[in-house]
């Protein structure tokens, strides 16, 4: 099980990192989900994530606290909007831009509705102490 684990977490990073230049490919689910994979098959690896410079704060976040900062879901949800009007000016069809707003609709209001991480000051003070 470790191997699957492991494997498919290099595919999904790579998958991520491809995302980081292709506008309709999403970067943060697949470096979650590699986050995720990691930390069942190489616990060495899913630190490196979370110490990231870019991904680790990101990550870090959703784990502790499943939020996502201000500015990246305005970077997610611009980034959706525009891979959808991309789409539209690309496709000559008609029923996958219907489909592609449902799905993306969906994936946009789950993005907006996350909370937004609380500050350090803010956390609760057993959750403080914790760490």
């Amino acid at each position: 099980m470790r191997r699957l684990y492991l494997c498919l977490g290099y595919a999904s990073l790579a998958l991520g990192i491809v995302g980081i230049f292709l506008p309709v490919l999403p970067t943060t689910p697949f470096v979650l989900l590699a986050a995720w994979c990691f930390a069942r098959s190489n616990p060495a690896l899913a630190e490196k994530l979370y110490g990231h410079p870019q991904f680790g704060p990101l990550l870090t976040v959703w784990r502790d606290q499943r939020a996502i900062p201000r500015h990246a879901k305005i970077y997610a949800l611009v980034a959706l909007a525009l891979s959808y009007v991309l789409i539209l000016w690309l496709t000559e069809s008609r029923i996958l831009p219907v489909i592609l707003a449902a799905i993306m609709g969906s994936v946009a209001l789950y993005i907006a509705t996350r909370p937004t991480p609380r500050d350090r000051a803010d956390a609760p003070l057993s959750d403080a102490c914790d760490r």
